[in-house]
């Protein structure tokens, strides 16, 4: 970690277990069963050394008991989970080099945001505790509120004290669960920009599990989105969202207009009153609503074929009434299809 200083790792780890050389984490066919149902269902990652990446799915699709694998709250029924090169399973929590930050943040209410950070730092008995708890306070811009308790900070605050505390172990991955769920929608955008800024600053992987796709897609360098306890794709927020390789993907992260089988976003969906020309496709349609969204509107349409279509368009250009006639158009290029 680049700002915070030395970390004390765990005496006697076990032989490192080849992988990608620029991996800091490796699942290899991780399975959880439980007797009613079986949570995870044969995932494999990757996950590089440095980066910022999640793990996106809707509840229920295993992304929680992921986590939970690589923490040590949960053994795999079967799979690896390497960490650094060295295979973990069955090793406790506290022996793991990784630090989780809950969507509750779990802070000690009587204790101070200095006591609360340095609580893992006091366990591991670090010589240099004081001035670590000091820089990563600075870090996360809680530097003179120290001796306040969680009960006198805001959510955002709190959510504060809960990565610092992480974040000063120094962990080789920083875990976080839903750590922006509990706060406005306000703030949970300003958090964002935080977090991403952060992980920049210290070098630290993380690892974040949500079911936001707008949370997702803005602050990760890689994506994996799951389903029914799988992995269905990973890649660069632009490849899945522009390029999902199947329809749940295409479907999860965003709005889709499905014409005769070809996926279109609504940003791609144009609306003319004319035919397209120029190498664009169009369909007839009448249009049944629109609404005015601020940035844009968007024009609800039928088609002729029965499919419904959305289209945004510029202000200046949204001036439908339901009934009118217009073409939906698109270029092909921004087809979305699947084999």
């Amino acid at each position: 970690m680049k700002d915070i200083g030395s970390s004390a790792h765990i005496p006697g780890p076990p032989a490192p277990v080849p992988g990608p050389a620029d991996a800091i984490l490796v699942l290899r066919d991780v399975v959880k069963q439980y007797p009613a149902q079986r949570a995870v269902d044969g995932v494999s990652l990757s996950i590089p050394r440095g980066g910022f990446y999640s793990l996106l799915g809707p509840s229920g699709c295993g992304k929680t008991t992921t986590l939970r694998l690589v923490a040590g709250f949960e053994e795999p029924t079967s799979g690896e989970v390497l960490l650094e090169g060295a295979r973990v399973n069955g090793r406790r929590p506290y022996e793991r080099n990784v630090s989780t930050v809950f969507q509750n943040y779990a802070l000690f209410p009587h204790l101070t945001v200095r006591q609360n950070v340095e609580f893992g730092l006091r366990r591991r008995r670090a010589p240099d505790a004081p001035a670590r708890v000091a820089r990563v306070l600075d870090l996360v811009r809680l530097a003179g509120k120290e001796e306040r308790y969680p009960a006198q900070l805001s959510g955002g605050e709190r959510q504060r004290v809960a990565l610092a505390r992480s974040l000063v172990l120094e962990p080789a991955v920083l875990l976080l669960d839903e750590p922006l769920a509990a706060l406005d929608p306000k703030l949970r955008k300003q958090m964002r920009f935080e977090l991403k800024e952060m992980q920049r600053r210290v070098g630290i992987t993380f690892l974040l599990v949500t079911h936001d796709q707008e949370e997702a897609l803005s602050m990760s360098d890689q994506v994996a989105v799951m389903n029914e306890g799988r992995i269905q794709q990973v890649g660069t927020p632009q490849e899945v969202y522009l390029r999902p390789r199947t329809p749940f993907v295409a479907g999860f992260l965003g709005a889709v207009n499905w014409i005769g089988g070809v996926g279109l976003r609504p940003e791609v969906t144009r609306i003319s009153r004319v035919p397209a020309n120029g190498g664009m496709r169009s369909c007839p349609a009448a249009v049944t609503d629109s609404v005015f969204l601020g940035n844009c509107v968007q024009v609800v349409a039928r088609l002729s074929s029965g499919e419904q279509a959305v289209a945004e368009v510029p202000r200046q250009d949204g001036a439908y009434q339901s009934g009118d006639a217009v073409h939906i158009c698109w270029d092909p290029a921004d087809e979305m299809t699947f084999s």
